[in-house]
Order: C-alpha cells, then structure tokens, then sequence
C-alpha cells in the first residue's frame, strides 16, 4: 500500500465560470470522474498526429508501441501538442489557471495485441500528494470498442486506494485491482482522432486486448497545479515538466524549454514514470 503522506483523495471541482466546459460537464467530473468527447484538432490536424506518431514510431523500432514515454519536453512536436490551447483551456477548468504538464505517453494497440490494460488507479503508481493529475486522453486513431478503446468504470475515482494483486500475464501492467468487476458497469471511451477525454487520477480504467485489425493509438498527457508536490525525490528526478500556463511559485518543479527537434532515441530519454 502507498505510504501515508500520501493524500488520494479526490477534491471536487469548483468552478462557477468555466472557460470550455460547461457547469453541466464540471458536475459529471466530480460525479463519475471524466468528461469525454472534445474536440482538439480538426480532421487534417489528426491525419498530420497521426503521421508525426507513424514517424516516431518508426524510429523507436519494436518498443514503439508502449515506449515512447515522458517525452514531452524533448520532442518539439509533442511539446505542442501538450501546450495545444484547447486542450488547456479544458485542463484549466478543473486543475486551475497555473497547469504543469509533467508526462506525456503515446499507447499504441497494435492490431492483434494480445496485452491487456487491467484495471488500475493511475495515482497508485506515482509518488505525488495530493492527488491532483487530470489526464488527457488524446485519440491518434479513431478508437471505439473494436479496437480496443480504454474504459472507464464511473464513480470509483471518490473511493480512495483500491486493493491490488499481481496482474495476470499478457498485461501491459504489473499489478490489477481486486474485484473490479463488482464496482459498476464499465463504459466504452470511444473516440475520434483528434478529440480527446479527461479523467481523474484514481478513477479506475483500462483495456482489453485489441483482437481487431485496426491500431488504436492515443496520447495520455498528465497534468496538474504547480501545488502537487513529488514525495520520492528519486523517483521525481525522472520528470521533466513544462510550464502550459501561468505561473509556478512553489520552486519545486524543474520546467523545462521548448526543444528543438523530434529526434527520438529512446535509450537516452527520460526514465520512464508514465504507469497507465
């Protein structure tokens, strides 16, 4: 179990004049902890992520799929999309005017994946307090249940810490929750390319097995309120944050530069810290 300074528990949104959702979306964050269905980028938009991904790709090589993990302040490409502004303006009505972007991984199913996500809490595997992290869910591919598409299981976000147990084999994580299948109906995060969903940190979700012959690949970029302080120094030397919008007052987080370029080599990136 995570250790006692660590605080899971979800705060309620407060927000009377949102700046994209409406009151409506804000009281389904709080209710069941997502909101879905935005749209980020237009249709050529999409095909020109889907390209820069199908690039990154091929120069990761076979760890492609799952690797290309916390990138997103070397990667010039990524960096922008991270810092997309209508994406951000969704972000800020739920974690505030000042936004850290601190992780950024691309998921990629590719056809025929045996893996499954299995349930899981993100917030369980990193080492932050309090528990602040929206995390976007950007669609590469178009992504419905035929591919794969991540599932959410609404209203466990509120509960706390969940009991784990090691994950079953062909699992893309290392641990599961217990007994997910009695905390309610799970729902299909079907998406566009291009639109994207946000979640709370301990909501749980996950994704079976993509038996189809279609790639479903999405981008989860993670942010959260300069407040949100790392609890394992060692395990936070691996984050290399971005400041989106306004301002960071509390000293304790390393922003970073837009890069230059989108040259990947992923044995000489950042430690990988994603956990979804």
């Amino acid at each position: 179990m995570l250790p006692s300074q660590h605080d899971l528990a979800f705060k309620p949104v407060t927000n009377a004049s949102p700046k994209a959702l409406s009151l409506k979306q804000i009281q389904q964050y709080n209710r069941e902890g997502y909101v879905s269905g935005f749209t980020a980028f237009d249709e050529a938009e999409a095909n020109a992520n889907r390209a820069y991904f199908d690039d990154l790709l091929a120069q990761a090589g076979p760890d492609g799929a799952y690797g290309i993990n916390c990138f997103q302040a070397r990667l010039a490409g990524l960096w922008d999309i991270c810092t997309n502004p209508t994406i951000l303006d969704h972000v800020q009505d739920i974690v505030g005017p000042n936004i850290i972007c601190w992780a950024a991984h691309f998921f990629a199913k590719l056809p025929g994946d045996p893996k499954t996500v299995p349930w899981h809490q993100d917030a369980s595997f990193w080492h932050f307090s309090p528990a602040r992290t929206v995390t976007v869910w950007l669609a590469i591919d178009d992504t419905d249940e035929e591919n794969s598409a991540m599932r959410f299981i609404p209203g466990t976000h509120d509960k706390g810490p969940m009991q784990w147990e090691a994950a079953a084999k062909e699992s893309v994580l290392d641990r599961e929750l217990i007994g997910a299948e009695d905390l309610g109906a799970p729902v299909s995060n079907d998406l566009k390319a291009g639109q994207f969903s946000m979640h709370a940190d301990m909501l749980a979700h996950g994704s079976l097995p993509n038996t189809s012959s279609r790639r479903r690949c999405g981008l989860t970029i993670r942010y959260c309120p300069p407040e949100v302080a790392v609890t394992n120094e060692a395990w936070g030397q691996g984050i290399e944050a971005i400041l989106c919008r306004g301002e960071d007052r509390t000293g304790t987080w390393r922003h970073h530069p837009r890069p230059d370029g989108d040259r990947l080599v992923l044995n000489e990136g950042p430690r990988n810290i994603g956990g979804n």
